[in-house]
């Protein structure tokens, strides 16, 4: 493979990875790090080799077999598990819409703006972009908005946290009694792997034209993604740690966040960080979100659902799109509280873990060709990683909701 080309397969990992990383898993990592300091800290981190095993194996059978995930799941078990499965997408996806818009309408509200000034043009932005643009187009873009996350990282800097509690946060003994610790453990598992990564990712590497010969690239493109997604919910829960459970302040809105950082960055160095990160992850989210959508209904319809084709030739791919993102933007201007929402969010991400991942092994299992299958070890290894990260989410979702 020449430099050239391992350079042009970047770009669905790293787009998808900082998507992962949306207002909604930065709410949950704010209100991780208010709530309880840095004790959920060496969770962001033990959590880095997870989402990386996840989205590797997604995009192997995705290069492998050239098929979607939706069309995987059809052909293989029947198309009842493929409507369960793309309904189960659906939920996902409407309520990642929500605290997108809702994160947008959150930085109107920091500036005094009615949430409509922001919503609505953001809406209207994220339509024409995809009905517009060309994959290459849309995936340029969207990195580019992704990585205004690093606004985070150097607010994490920024605010000096005490070299000490940051370390004891790495430390994986931690109190897990409290039914509040327990739920933001399952919302910041839900946080990382997430039902429309898996319909995107694989979506993105076909739409792309990416190859069998182009894993090794992909899988790079991967790794630094889930790298950079978990500094960045760390460097959220840190900056948050250091600000505002330190001085016993809850979480009950973005301008929570602002008025934190405010005395230790300064309200301007405060107000363009949290701008910056939060839009920057909500645009990012909502495109990956939609598209994974308009993929899986489209390709489950057998209809044509690549940003190659024209909104005429492919009217449901693009319908889905555009409906997804004003349904989302519309359910906000409604009703546009974000916190517990997002925390809700994150911890229904972490109740669908089993039927995702569960069809991503088996997928994985049957479908991969040999030269790229998994050898028996490896095999095992990931069944085991899969299952403890499900009972553990819906062990800690469960003792949230007092079940």
């Amino acid at each position: 493979m020449t430099a050239r080309r391992f350079l042009w397969v970047f770009g669905p990992g790293l787009m998808v990875m900082l998507a992962d990383t949306d207002a909604g898993s930065i709410v949950t990592a704010a209100q991780s790090g208010a709530a309880w300091g840095y004790r959920l800290l060496f969770l962001q981190v033990l959590l880095v080799p997870v989402l990386y095993v996840v989205m590797e194996l997604t995009v192997r059978i995705g290069v492998t077999t050239g098929k979607g995930h939706a069309a995987l799941i059809r052909e293989q078990f029947g198309g009842g598990w493929a409507a369960i499965s793309v309904g189960a997408l659906v939920v996902a996806a409407v309520g990642a819409l929500v605290t997108e818009f809702a994160g947008i309408a959150g930085i109107a509200r920091l500036f005094g703006l009615p949430a409509a000034v922001l919503v609505l043009p953001a809406a209207v932005f994220l339509i024409g972009l995809v009905v517009a643009g060309t994959y290459r187009r849309v995936e340029v873009v969207g990195v580019a908005l992704g990585l205004l996350e690093v606004a985070f990282v150097v607010a994490a800097v920024l605010v000096h946290p005490h070299a000490g509690d940051v370390a004891h946060g790495l430390s994986p003994a931690q109190p897990f009694a409290s039914s509040g610790f327990l739920a933001l453990v399952a919302a910041n598992i839900g946080a990382v792997v997430m039902p429309w990564m898996v319909f995107y990712q694989q979506g993105a590497v076909l739409d792309k034209g990416l190859r069998a010969g182009d894993l090794r690239a992909a899988r790079t493109d991967t790794a630094i993604g889930a790298v950079l997604t978990q500094v960045v919910m760390a460097s959220v829960l840190v900056a948050a740690a250091a600000t505002l459970h330190a001085t016993g302040r809850p979480l009950s809105s973005i301008g929570d966040l602002d008025a934190a950082l405010a005395p230790v960055v300064g309200p301007s160095a405060a107000r363009i960080v949290l701008a910056g990160g939060v839009l920057g992850a909500s645009f990012v989210a909502a495109i990956v979100v939609a598209l994974a959508l308009a993929w899986a209904v489209a390709e489950g319809f057998g209809k044509p659902h690549s940003l190659g084709d024209t909104p005429r030739r492919a009217r449901l791919f693009y319908g889905i799109y555009a409906g997804a993102v004003a349904v989302g933007a519309g359910l906000v201007l409604a009703d546009g509280s974000l916190v517990q929402l997002a925390v809700r969010v994150e911890i229904l991400n972490a109740l669908l873990l089993p039927l995702v991942l569960g069809f991503l092994v088996a997928l994985a299992f049957r479908v991969l060709p040999r030269r790229y299958a998994l050898p028996r070890r490896a095999r095992v290894a990931l069944a085991g990683t899969v299952a403890v990260v499900v009972a553990l989410g819906l062990l800690s979702a469960g003792f949230a909701f007092g079940l």
